[in-house]
């Protein structure tokens, strides 16, 4: 599986249909069945309420003993797919999830390896134009509503001293577009950018003051054109909209955003007494600026430090080590200690959550061409450099030609977005039972490989139209 040069592994080629990637830190074999259980729900359409079995029978239907089972289903808990529920008339129930913990963890992975303003808002200027265009054909008279009363608030705190966050607007015109994706993708980029919106020197009260006012001026003008329906002034307002925004980060910015600038965000509804001690331990780590390899306290400081019981301790252990957070080391001079992160956990958390939304193939389609396409431009501009020549051959020649080609972007932001996509075409696949169209990506086995090396050569001579053409045909086969 090709990994990220910034150590973010993308998953699987989006034509593999057996390649998602594993879970991190725990048993495999408790991994595989997690993995069959999460398959089941969305195979069944994913009935909230309803019961899998019980836990003898869970056991019996996927052959494992208790402790594989109990580990797997602590993994379905952590997905937010299902719950144990105990006592008469108890088994695994099926749940709805909420993508919110997995999106927070996603955002400071993208903030640690150092993504740039200049990554973050390449990103923000393939998408969210393509959200507004589409809000105006499918908004809603919630949605109107939303929208208006969104700005409404924008004007009563106009007022208030310093930065806030602005780009609820932008998350909710997003959701309007009607695609959970494209919604999705544009939550993780606005959540981000309020960090490096955080962490840029100080600005004057009137520079703060004109800024609010110019935001909500042409989100005025945004919102009018999504509620009119005129979809190609909508898209046009968001695109400028945005060029001023990434101007005045990347005029004002101080440096890479990854330490000591993290918000507390509350605990999610109905969080496990765990999933709370985690999340704490998550924002202390972020504030210390991730110090990989710190020790934060032995098992017996972190149980005076939070107040909780050992087993609750163990448990939000576990949750840290799944997204490669913190591992606790035993021993001498043991303790948590801090690691490097891992995105793949919430990837597949996210991809779930995805699944969840019924995600159309209509709008898996939209998104994927639209990350492609920019990745491709981003390669097409650096066509010459031998590294990406060769980068481009070997995509073409071996398996992972899609995650090769976003990983010659250069662009983690369009990396990690493909490697969900990726998921959550494999779950869908697998929840079907079906394969779908084949492409091996071996340049001399199948069409796939024949399609992967003819746009390869018209990336080569810069043939952008003709590049772009072949990329979005190909994409458009696999899914028909």
């Amino acid at each position: 599986m090709p990994s990220s040069t910034t150590g973010a592994p993308v998953g699987a080629d989006f034509d593999d249909p057996v390649s998602a990637p594993g879970s991190v830190g725990v048993g495999k074999l408790a991994s595989q069945v997690a993995r069959r259980i999460e398959g089941e729900i969305i195979g069944r359409g994913w009935p909230v309420g309803a019961v899998l079995g019980s836990e003898q029978d869970l056991r019996v239907r996927y052959g494992v003993s208790r402790s594989v089972l109990r580990e797997a289903v602590r993994l379905a808990e952590h997905h937010q797919v299902a719950r144990m529920r105990r006592g008469p008339n108890g088994g695994l129930l099926v749940r709805a999830p909420d993508a919110i913990p997995a999106t927070r963890a996603l955002v400071i992975f993208l903030e640690y390896i150092g993504t740039t303003v200049e990554d973050l808002m390449f990103a923000r200027l393939l998408l969210e134009p393509l959200a507004a265009g589409l809000a105006a054909a499918r908004i809603d008279e919630d949605g109107v509503l939303r929208l208006r009363e969104c700005l409404a608030e924008e004007q009563q705190r106009a007022a208030e001293p310093g930065i806030f966050a602005q780009d609820v607007l932008h998350v909710l015109v997003g959701e309007s577009s009607g695609n959970p994706v494209l919604g999705l993708f544009v939550d993780v980029l606005a959540r981000l950018t309020a960090r490096y919106a955080h962490a840029t020197r100080l600005v004057s009260r009137d520079e703060v003051t004109r800024g609010k006012a110019h935001a909500h001026t042409t989100h005025l003008e945004i919102v009018e054109a999504v509620i009119s329906g005129d979809g190609g002034r909508a898209q046009a307002a968001s695109a400028d909209h945005l060029r001023r925004v990434s101007a005045w980060l990347l005029e004002r910015r101080t440096r890479r955003v990854r330490t000591g600038v993290a918000t507390r965000q509350p605990s999610e509804p109905g969080a496990k007494l765990a999933e709370v001690v985690a999340g704490r331990i998550h924002d202390e780590i972020t504030r210390r600026g991730w110090p990989v390899g710190q020790v934060l306290g032995s098992e017996a400081d972190l149980l005076a430090r939070h107040g909780v019981s050992r087993a609750v301790l163990r448990e939000a252990v576990r949750l840290l080590e799944y997204h490669s957070v913190a591992r606790m080391r035993r021993g001498p001079g043991g303790g948590l200690v801090v690691t490097a992160p891992d995105p793949r956990a919430s990837m597949e958390t996210i991809a779930l959550y995805l699944s969840y939304r019924r995600v159309s193939a209509e709008d898996l389609v939209v998104v994927r061409e639209t990350v492609e396409v920019g990745a491709l431009g981003r390669v097409l501009a650096r066509r010459d450099d031998p590294a990406v020549v060769a980068g481009l051959g070997q995509a073409a020649a071996g398996d992972g030609f899609h995650a090769g080609l976003a990983k010659l972007s250069e662009n983690p932001v369009l990396e990690i977005f493909l490697g969900i996509l990726t998921e959550l075409w494999a779950r869908h696949r697998g929840a079907e039972g079906g394969q779908g169209a084949a492409c091996t990506g071996n340049g001399g086995n199948g069409d796939g490989g024949r399609v992967h090396q003819r746009i390869v050569e018209a990336v080569l001579v810069g043939d952008e139209g003709l590049a772009q053409h072949r990329l979005r045909r190909h994409i458009q086969h696999l899914t028909a």
